[in-house]
C-alpha cells in the first residue's frame, strides 16, 4: 500500500480529529462562511484599530502538519502557487542525536507529510525530537522591516499588525533581505498574485481585511487541531492571552531584538 499524504487522508475524510467535521470540504466551507462577506461598511467602520492588540500562539503539539494552513492562505490571499512564495508554511523541526537541527519543508508543507498508511501516524522521519512549525509573519513589535523601508511602505498598524502598502512600494527587496524570519517575498508577475501588483512586497498580514470585520485568519479557521490560535492580547479571555498566561511560550529567534507577537509552545528543546 503506498503511503498517502497528512493532507490527502484528511481528505478523504480517515484521519480521525475530534473538531474536523467533513475534511474534504473544510477550507472551502470555512471561507465560504466567512463573516467578513455578510459584513458591511458599518463594521469597518466601527473597528477601532487603538482599541485591539492583536497575538498569535502556535502550539506545535497539535500540529499534524496538514497543511490545510498554507492551501487556505492562498486560497484566501491569492498567494502565488509557487511553493517557494507563502505567506505561511508549515516546516518539520528535528533535533538530531548529535544536536543538530533539522528543518524540513516539503512544498512548504501545502501538501502535508507523509503518514504511515496503517496507522496514520507521521511517517518515521530522521530519529530525534521532532515537531511541525507553522510559519509566518512574526507581526514584530520592532520589525526592522520597516525602519529600512526607504518610501515607509511597509508600516505598523495602532493594533500592532505590520502591513505593506503596495501602491507605495518599489519593489527594492530591502525589506525582504532584512527580515530575520525569511517571511517576505517579491510578488512575481501574472494574474495569481495577492493584488495584482507584480513587483511588490508582500507576506502574511494576519488576514487584516478578515480580523478587522470580526473574522479569524483563514489559516486559523481551517485548521483542525488548534495549533494556530489568534486573539486580541488586550481581552484576557482570548486564546492567545490564555495560553500565554497558562503555558510556557517562546519566541523565535529572540537575540535579534524584533519582539515578534507570535509565539510558540513546544518547539523542539534546541530552541528554547
Amino acid at each position: 500500500m503506498t503511503a498517502l499524504s497528512r493532507r490527502e487522508l484528511l481528505a478523504a475524510g480517515v484521519l480521525a480529529v475530534p473538531c474536523l467535521a467533513g475534511a474534504q470540504t473544510l477550507i472551502g466551507r470555512a471561507l465560504a462562511s466567512d463573516p467578513t462577506k455578510a459584513a458591511g461598511t458599518e463594521a469597518e467602520t466601527a473597528y477601532d484599530p487603538k482599541a485591539h492588540e492583536w497575538g498569535f500562539v502556535v502550539d506545535t503539539r497539535n500540529c499534524i502538519g496538514c497543511g490545510l494552513c498554507v492551501e487556505a492562505c492562498k486560497d484566501e490571499n491569492h498567494v502565488p502557487r509557487d511553493p517557494e512564495l507563502n505567506r505561511t508554511w508549515v516546516e518539520r523541526h528535528t533535533q538530531l542525536p548529535d544536536g543538530t537541527l533539522l528543518v524540513e519543508a516539503p512544498e512548504a508543507g501545502g501538501a502535508g507529510f507523509p503518514v504511515d498508511p496503517v496507522t496514520l501516524a507521521p511517517m518515521a522521519g530522521p530519529k530525534g525530537d521532532s515537531a511541525f512549525v507553522p510559519r509566518l509573519c512574526m507581526q514584530c513589535d520592532n520589525p526592522p522591516c520597516v525602519s529600512i523601508c526607504p518610501v515607509s511602505a511597509t508600516y505598523k498598524t495602532p493594533d500592532g499588525v505590520v502591513l505593506v502598502d503596495q501602491e507605495r512600494c518599489i519593489g527594492c527587496g530591502y525589506c525582504v533581505v532584512s527580515c530575520p524570519y525569511g517571511a517576505r517575498y517579491i510578488v512575481p508577475s501574472g494574474g495569481d498574485s495577492p493584488t495584482g501588483n507584480a513587483g511588490v512586497a508582500d507576506k502574511c498580514t494576519f488576514c487584516y481585511h478578515r480580523i478587522t470585520k470580526g473574522a479569524q485568519p483563514a489559516c486559523v479557521q481551517v485548521c483542525p487541531t488548534r495549533a494556530r490560535n489568534f486573539g486580541d492580547m488586550n481581552d484576557p479571555l482570548s486564546p492567545v492571552s490564555i495560553l500565554i498566561r497558562d503555558e510556557q511560550t517562546v519566541t523565535l529567534r529572540p537575540e535579534v531584538g524584533t519582539k515578534p507577537r507570535v509565539r510558540y509552545i513546544g518547539l523542539p528543546s534546541q530552541e528554547l
